[in-house]
């Protein structure tokens, strides 16, 4: 017989007060209480009990023994309430990739709280501007900035549209002056995001959309080095706002065209179908999706 129902059964016996109270509460026969009880009394080799047709004792043993079952009960059920908390709370090492800037200037601000939320979960997170697979990487969930192909086999959170900003520093506009229509940018060094491939920037006034192609003499494949070039006064930065909000905010930068809108970009948070039952995973994704919840319209 198991041990613990054996365990089980005799406390019951003590607390009920008769062996028949206690198989009744337990739902089996007389005769299942009473082989539980023998089994105990023929491991431990010592008698539990004093029974007789009207009554029943405890032994000196057997006193002791029910404290120290009644407390191997409570461990047992603390550990299983414990081991059944630890299955639904979030916890284990989280792999995400994200874009570099995004990543950099907003989910790992983001960070704290969770982490701080969930103590037993780890992030390991890999930036890159390179999108990345996720059954051969081993990631968990990624943040993607762009249009979804089709048929990439990932279910989608939409986050926040990622907002554009273009950008010059006072000292390139001292220099060469500053852009009041979209055209004049044709005359300007523009600073180009060499990652993305992009001949001309598109920006819409009502419904007036301009196409202007731009060059420069500078191409970079890092947005935070596009910052840091604008900074220094070799060009036009067209880059997220959350890169250089903080700098025009500071006078580093000088926003450029502001009665133009730029195209924002869509933005989602992507897992694989089948790894969404993860505690670690659900609370992740429910996180920056309030995080970076869409305007409402």
């Amino acid at each position: 017989m198991d041990l613990l129902d054996s365990m089980r059964m005799y406390v019951l016996t003590v607390d009920k007060g008769s062996l028949s109270a206690a198989a009744a509460q337990a739902g089996i026969s007389a005769t299942m209480a009473g082989n539980h009880l023998r089994a105990l009394e023929e491991r431990l080799g010592m008698q539990l009990m004093r029974r007789t047709t009207r009554r029943q004792s405890l032994t000196a043993f057997g006193e002791d023994y029910y404290l120290r079952c009644k407390e191997i009960l409570r461990l047992v059920s603390e550990t299983d309430v414990q081991a059944q908390a630890m299955r639904l709370a979030p916890a284990g090492r989280l792999r995400v990739s994200a874009p570099v800037t995004f990543g950099t200037q907003a989910l790992v601000p983001a960070l704290p709280d969770y982490l701080q939320r969930h103590p037993h979960v780890d992030i390991d997170l890999d930036l890159s501007d390179h999108v990345v697979d996720l059954m051969e990487g081993g990631f968990e969930a990624a943040i993607r900035i762009g249009q979804l192909p089709a048929d990439a086999g990932l279910v989608a959170r939409p986050l926040a549209p990622y907002r554009l900003m273009i950008c010059a520093s006072p000292d390139y506009l001292a220099r060469r002056g500053v852009p009041v229509l979209p055209s004049d940018l044709r005359g300007h060094d523009c600073l180009a995001f060499s990652a993305a491939n992009v001949t001309q920037w598109r920006l819409q006034r009502d419904l007036d959309v301009c196409r202007v192609p731009v060059e420069g003499r500078v191409s970079i494949n890092n947005g935070q080095a596009l910052r840091e070039a604008a900074l220094h006064g070799l060009g036009v930065v067209l880059q997220p706002a959350l890169l250089l909000e903080a700098d025009v905010r500071a006078g580093r930068l000088v926003r450029l065209l502001p009665d133009y809108a730029l195209p924002s970009r869509p933005m989602h948070v992507v897992y694989l179908p089948d790894r969404y039952r993860s505690p670690k995973l659900r609370s992740f994704i429910d996180h920056v999706a309030q995080r970076f919840a869409p305007e409402e319209a």
